[in-house]
């Protein structure tokens, strides 16, 4: 395996750079999959039925908790990939474990998010509003969840085998991912919740 030293070590192989090129071929297929999501709730965000609209079940301080920890998690997530490149694994680590405890915290808030839904009547079957709510919302949670368990992985293979232009690809690749996953936050925060509560 030829290494080039003059690349950014997650970069530094051919491998390594057809693994990030198929990544982004990956995200596009992601970014398809959000943007069926986020028409089916457009078609659907005004079939409440007998249910509650957004505006009634929509707290600002849930909401404000969980953006706040996710887009510090894509803060800590880019200060460790800063920390691989300067081949400081510890730290690395430590803010790949701060964007995990960030993104379990996120997950924690919005699992009660979703029990003071049910708590409010606005359940699944409650409607075609309910339906396309909890479905996205839903697959944007299991994609953290996800996270939480590859950064686990990624963490516990850069411990065994330390810096690696193969651990670094992959802890690069993850960063991706992340990032990818508070962008989509970003257009449920505003496109969900801020149109939702006006």
């Amino acid at each position: 395996m030829k290494i080039d030293h003059s690349q950014p070590l997650e970069y530094s192989t051919e491998q390594n750079k057809s693994n990030i090129l198929g990544f982004w071929i990956f995200l596009g297929a992601e970014i398809a999959l959000f943007a069926t999501l986020f028409a089916t709730y457009f078609i659907l965000k005004n079939g409440t039925g007998t249910g509650p609209a957004g505006g009634e079940v929509f707290v600002v301080d849930t909401l404000m908790t969980q953006t706040i920890l996710l887009l510090t998690s894509s803060f800590t997530i880019g200060l460790g990939i800063h920390a691989m490149r300067l081949g400081r694994s510890k730290a690395m680590i430590n803010f790949f474990l701060v964007t995990l405890a960030l993104g379990l915290g996120f997950v924690g808030v919005e699992i009660y998010e979703f029990i003071q839904y049910v708590h409010e009547g606005l359940t699944l079957q409650t409607s075609g509003f309910s339906a396309a709510l909890f479905t996205l919302l839903g697959t944007h949670g299991a994609h953290v969840t996800f996270g939480l368990f590859w950064g686990s992985y990624i963490i516990l293979q850069i411990k065994k085998r330390g810096l690696t232009p193969e651990t670094a690809n992959k802890s690069f690749i993850f960063s991706l991912y992340w990032h990818f996953l508070d962008v989509v936050w970003i257009f449920i925060f505003s496109f969900v919740y801020l149109k939702g509560m006006m």
